[in-house]
């Protein structure tokens, strides 16, 4: 009999949550939270009630009892690192996401209102493949300045799910392959996937490529300089860099289809900033591709932007020499953290413990 699993992915204004019963979408939602609805709460742990409050009354509006369920998922957050897998919630888990130890992120949620729904109803619940598996080899960690150590904050969720898929569409073990995988969305992760881990990456939140909102890779002095400059406190500039960075900063838009149409009709500022956002992606993917020695089984384009075929076509052009590339659009994050639910219950793959 297949196993119906909730699954729960928080994200910065919304919740998204579905329920499968094997493979099958049962229901597959999204809660809109308004800002005001967010802003009153001092912290992301601080929103929990409310966004476990309005979780129940979506299942309850589609008529779907908990009491069916066999298992919760949720979106794992910024934790400790570990290597990636499916992983039993356990307290000491759900302390460490409240507390915001390793950093406050809306996804920090995820694990924390799984917990929560399987105590009440007396069932197991996992986070899979969270966004702080650190899997780097030892010379990736090195930063060249000795207070500062490289760590491993990707798209985890979604790079490991297409991983798998385009393995399986080649009739190969993940384990046997080399893919460099780029995950294309607000925020850009590039990885270089060996044999099923992922060894160097570029923390989506400050380096690498910029993205539709966060700044990538800066030049340090000039960094350095801004902090000094008196015309942003720390907090101010962490969210200028995250969030009101990249395409945001220049053009006053996250939506890469109003970028295209303005590039479109000859906006000279637009054209050059997706010209070179796409000049970036291509120069980190051929950087993973030494990482990996030249041994590239294949590229992976994942993630919203890859949506759009110009684009693709356009990053294709630049990488295409380095071997086959496969195109994945969009993130099946709920459907990924179902099937690494199902991969435990099932006995494929073993539980891990946090």
């Amino acid at each position: 009999m297949c196993k119906i699993i909730l699954a729960i992915n928080p994200g910065s204004t919304s919740t998204k949550w579905a329920v499968y019963r094997g493979k099958e979408v049962l229901f597959n939602e999204t809660i809109e939270h308004e800002d005001e609805a967010l802003l009153k709460y001092k912290s992301v742990y601080a929103q929990m009630p409310f966004r476990l409050k309005t979780l129940l009354y979506a299942l309850h509006d589609k008529g779907f009892a908990l009491e069916k369920v066999d298992a919760i998922v949720g979106r794992g957050g910024l934790l400790k690192p570990m290597p990636s897998g499916t992983y039993l919630i356990c307290e000491k888990m759900v302390k460490d996401a409240a507390s915001g130890k390793h950093g406050e992120h809306a996804s920090n949620l995820g694990s924390i209102i799984a917990y929560e729904l399987a105590t009440m109803y007396n069932l197991p619940s996992f986070i899979v493949d969270p966004v702080a598996v650190d899997e780097l080899v030892n010379e990736a960690r090195v930063t060249g300045l000795k207070d500062i150590e490289r760590k491993s904050h990707a798209h985890a969720l979604n790079i490991k799910a297409v991983s798998r898929k385009v393995a399986a569409s080649l009739d190969k073990p993940l384990e046997e392959l080399n893919f460099i995988v780029a995950h294309l969305g607000g925020g850009i992760s590039v990885v270089a996937h060996q044999k099923g881990k992922m060894i160097d990456v570029n923390n989506a939140d400050n380096e690498g490529p910029f993205s539709p909102e966060r700044c990538g890779g800066l030049p340090a002095k000039q960094l350095v300089q801004l902090c000094f400059s008196g015309k942003y406190n720390e907090k101010q500039l962490l969210k200028k860099i995250t969030t009101e960075g990249g395409i945001y900063s220049y053009l006053g838009t996250k939506n890469m289809i109003e970028v295209e149409e303005r590039a479109a009709s000859l906006d000279r500022e637009a054209a050059l900033l997706l010209k070179a956002m796409i000049h970036q992606i291509g120069k980190e993917i051929g950087a993973m591709a030494t990482v990996l020695e030249g041994k590239v089984d294949g590229i992976i384009l994942t993630g919203g932007i890859c949506h759009s075929e110009t684009i693709v076509s356009k990053i294709k052009s630049k990488i295409g020499f380095l071997g086959e590339v496969f195109v994945v659009p969009g993130e099946e994050e709920l459907g990924a953290l179902v099937e690494g639910a199902l991969r435990v219950l099932s006995g494929q793959e073993e539980v891990k413990k946090y």
